[in-house]
């Protein structure tokens, strides 16, 4: 990944002051940074060749508690150490954060030095060299949408999240005059994230109040997945640094359409320049190679849900009339469809997968995305014929499983998901997955209160 500082300019830096602080950072199965800050002198004298961390950054959830029951690190094993290995490839300064610098690291076995194989950043690297042995590059682009609020992270928990005051009092989808209102934020974000080397091509006002779009330059499949997951980090820092506050839930608000994250995906030859879905001739100008890598997509499109939508929440968001599919096909230029073709006619075709929310784990998701193409090529799928009309309305298609628990247990099944990550990975994946609707489960909700405490 192309950072914006090099080592060496880092460790002139680091002598005159301009940088004091480098943040060694992993992702964890959230998709969350989580790491360290170095006095700079000290990363560039010794810890830029690694540092550790606890492996139960790779087995608790959301609340960072550790989950029983992995095989990889538990109480019994004593939760001990993993490598952080910094890419300095990834190294980079960001304007948010004064003086500051930030590595993105790979986690590796303590003893062995090899890749966790249950890390997000080693499985999208799996399926990576996959298409590299085939000689193919895997350009992926994902649109994030979240919501701005006018009050701070620390107002909205006072208020327990109810009633907290959006940017924008109604909605403003490509309204530039409202979009003008939310501008100290955006602005930033969009020039910050490009000093910070992540190229931003533009941003929007999407279809909630105060909600937005940000569109990143397309990229090779794990540099992007560093830009999503850098830009979501930073986008809450700058936020809160402005008194402001950003979700990205799935669906923060029944009334109010949902946060995706769609994902662009395509195939290019090994040197990037020859687009290897474009076919001036074919059907849609769509190749034979890019049709049965979209025929695999849908095809296991159930089975891989979860790498899309791994929380409860996720699936609130799958609801008619919402620009959130519900069903799993795929048709030309069409918003209500799984999947839409874009750039037919162009170098740039390119098939989205609108199935995600903006809670994903970028690495999961892309990584689940090439393994269920590169089984369409394997198995030479051949791509039906695009669906016209309403997809919300069509009730023979087949549906996104409507909940956690079907798609964990589809997950759990999946032969081809096995295959392409490991029995060992799924496994690890399906009990995080069976843990959050565990937690779920044993929950009394608000609505629940709201609707029983009184009337039962």
């Amino acid at each position: 990944m192309a950072g914006n500082l090099s080592f060496d300019q880092l460790k002139k830096a680091a002598q005159t002051g301009e940088i004091d602080t480098v943040l060694a950072c992993a992702v964890d199965m959230q998709g969350r940074l989580v790491g360290k800050r170095f006095l700079a002198q000290y990363f560039v004298d010794s810890a830029h060749d690694e540092t550790h961390g606890c492996n139960y950054l790779l087995a608790d959830d959301i609340d960072m508690e550790p989950v029983p029951g992995y095989k990889a690190a538990s109480w019994s094993k004593g939760y001990g150490d993993f490598v952080m290995k910094p890419d300095l490839a990834t190294l980079r300064q960001i304007p948010w954060l004064e003086k500051t610098a930030l590595v993105l690291c790979d986690l590796l076995d303590h003893h062995s030095h090899e890749d966790l194989a249950h890390s997000p950043r080693a499985i999208l690297r799996k399926q990576v060299k996959r298409l590299t042995e085939r000689g193919y590059i895997g350009y992926f682009a994902s649109e994030l949408e979240f919501y701005l609020f006018s009050e701070s992270y620390d107002a909205a928990r006072k208020k327990h999240w109810q009633g907290i005051e959006t940017a924008s009092p109604y909605i403003g989808d490509y309204q530039i005059g409202i979009t003008t209102k939310e501008e100290g934020i955006m602005r930033r974000l969009r020039n910050e994230m490009q000093a910070a080397g992540i190229p931003i091509e533009n941003s929007k006002g999407e279809w909630g109040p105060g909600q937005e779009e940000i569109n990143v330059r397309y990229a090779e499949a794990l540099e992007m997945a560093d830009r999503h997951v850098i830009l979501k980090n930073g986008a809450k820092e700058i936020a809160d640094s402005e008194g402001k506050a950003i979700t990205f839930m799935a669906k923060y608000n029944y009334g109010l359409a949902g946060n995706s994250s769609h994902i662009h995906n395509s195939l290019w030859s090994a040197d990037g320049k020859t687009p290897l879905f474009y076919d001036r001739q074919g059907p849609w100008t769509l190749s034979a190679l890019g049709q049965a890598w979209s025929a695999g997509q849908l095809k296991y499109a159930k089975e891989f849900t979860w790498f899309l939508a791994p929380y409860i929440n996720s699936y609130k968001r799958f609801q008619s009339g919402t620009f959130a599919p519900t069903k799993i096909m795929w048709s030309e230029d069409n918003r209500t469809a799984g999947f839409r073709l874009c750039g037919e006619g162009t170098k740039g075709i390119r098939m989205e997968c609108r199935i995600g929310g903006a809670d994903l784990n970028p690495y999961l998701a892309f990584a689940a995305l090439i393994a269920a193409g590169l089984a369409g090529i394997d198995e030479k799928l051949e791509l039906q014929k695009p669906f016209v009309g309403d997809a919300y309305q069509a009730s023979r298609l087949p549906e996104i499983p409507k909940t956690l628990r079907e798609a964990t247990e589809t997950m759990a099944k999946s032969k081809m998901l096995k295959a392409a990550f490991g029995e060992e990975v799924i496994e690890h994946y399906v009990h995080t997955a069976r843990w959050e609707q565990f937690e779920y489960d044993r929950r009394i909700t608000d609505w629940e209160l709201h609707r029983g405490f009184e009337r039962y």
